[in-house]
């Protein structure tokens, strides 16, 4: 039941307390109650209050959750700068979605660098390709977890990214709103066509990057997109060249990403197939959320303007490592040749469904295996350091 009431007058925390307290039928106690101010964006002075909280009675323990926070932030909401601690919550990762199906121990042996799985290999291979239908959105993991139905998967992907769409509606003004749902339909269609950078053409014809930057910015800002940059030469910082004008667009969930473009959950049936539509799009989109959960690793990708291109440049800060993903099982990546030729890079990294196996500094590992890229680039370093 909402509570909005409760900030309409006083912020003082001992008024919001006894107005909780009240309501809720229940004592709060600053060590033992945790106070939970959901889809908190809804309420702007619920997040001015946090100020005084901090301030007046930071004994109180506040958690406060929002879909479109970073929206209602950028909106000039009043925040207490410095005194909140941030924390971004992902779709779960395949290290997680192997953990909710019991597997915790493969987990862990894979995130350690555990590459020795041939008795492992097809069942991880299979559950590798439902990930990429299913995804990571929690409520659809718990539907296929629940059911082990792909039209239950479906229908429950269609009914969040309704949701999405009404919030577009509901909490961007007229005409930024059409904007938004322009780009955002045209995701799919500009991962389809394995464009080198994102499209404004595809958004509408004849369309600029000036109409449709702000549209972009408020789906970054409301983190349903995920945005890789073209980065012209893999030196540090990749910042110094990054290209602002020239990126990738993606979506927040690979599971997603199907259910947007229609493909039937029964392709997960049909062999290799899920890797082949949209000519590795599904890969590229499953690569960038796995990535996405490596704090310490930044991702973009390199492309020359020719057709030298390696999907992936990630960097600890330190070194840049570049990444090649690959659908099925074919190997084969002249860029990524050329791009250790020309630049030599400390290791190089290849994502596919071949066999581990290291060669001259290029280590190929498992797409399922992504959860081990910290421990390869780490002992990569140590081993360095003892040199």
């Amino acid at each position: 039941m909402p509570i909005n009431h409760i900030f309409d007058h006083s912020l003082s925390p001992a008024s919001i307390i006894e107005q909780l307290s009240l309501f809720a039928k229940v004592v709060i106690k600053p060590d033992t109650t945790l106070i939970i101010f959901d889809e908190v964006q809804e309420v702007p002075r619920a997040l001015t209050s946090l100020k005084y909280f901090a301030e007046e009675a930071p004994e109180y323990a506040i958690c406060c959750a929002g879909s479109l926070l970073g929206v209602a932030l950028h909106e000039g909401t009043s925040f207490p700068v410095g005194k909140v601690d941030f924390l971004r919550l992902e779709p779960m990762t395949f290290h997680e979605f192997l953990i909710a199906h019991g597997d915790a121990m493969l987990a862990q042996y894979i995130a350690r660098g555990g590459m020795n799985l041939s008795s492992q290999w097809s069942y991880l291979t299979d559950m590798v390709k439902r990930y990429m239908v299913i995804g990571g959105m929690p409520s659809v993991v718990q539907t296929w977890l629940d059911s082990q139905d792909y039209r239950q998967v479906n229908e429950e992907q269609n009914r969040l990214l309704l949701s999405y769409r009404n919030d577009f509606s509901k909490h961007a003004p007229g005409a930024l709103g059409t904007k938004i749902r322009h780009v955002w339909q045209s995701i799919p269609t500009q991962l389809a066509r394995e464009n080198k950078k994102f499209v404004y053409g595809i958004v509408r014809e004849g369309a600029r990057a000036r109409e449709y930057e702000d549209a972009l910015l408020w789906l970054s800002d409301a983190g349903v997109i995920r945005m890789s940059h073209c980065v012209t030469k893999p030196d540090i910082p990749l910042t110094a060249y990054t290209s602002l004008s020239a990126f990738k667009v993606f979506l927040l969930d690979v599971g997603l990403l199907c259910a947007m473009s229609h493909l039937a959950p029964e392709t997960i049936l049909l062999g290799n197939r899920i890797f082949e539509e949209f000519k590795g799009a599904i890969t590229e989109q499953f690569a960038i959320q796995e990535i996405a959960q490596f704090r310490e690793i930044e991702g973009n990708y390199y492309w020359t303007g020719t057709k030298a291109e390696v999907d992936f440049l990630l960097t600890d800060g330190v070194r840049v490592y570049p990444l090649e993903v690959k659908a099925g099982i074919n190997t084969r990546a002249k860029s990524l040749s050329t791009f250790i030729s020309k630049y030599n890079p400390p290791q190089a990294f290849r994502a596919s469904l071949s066999q581990p196996r290291s060669n001259k500094g290029l280590i190929d590992f498992p797409l399922f295996a992504f959860s081990a890229v910290p421990k390869l680039i780490v002992d990569r370093t140590e081993n360095e350091s003892s040199i």
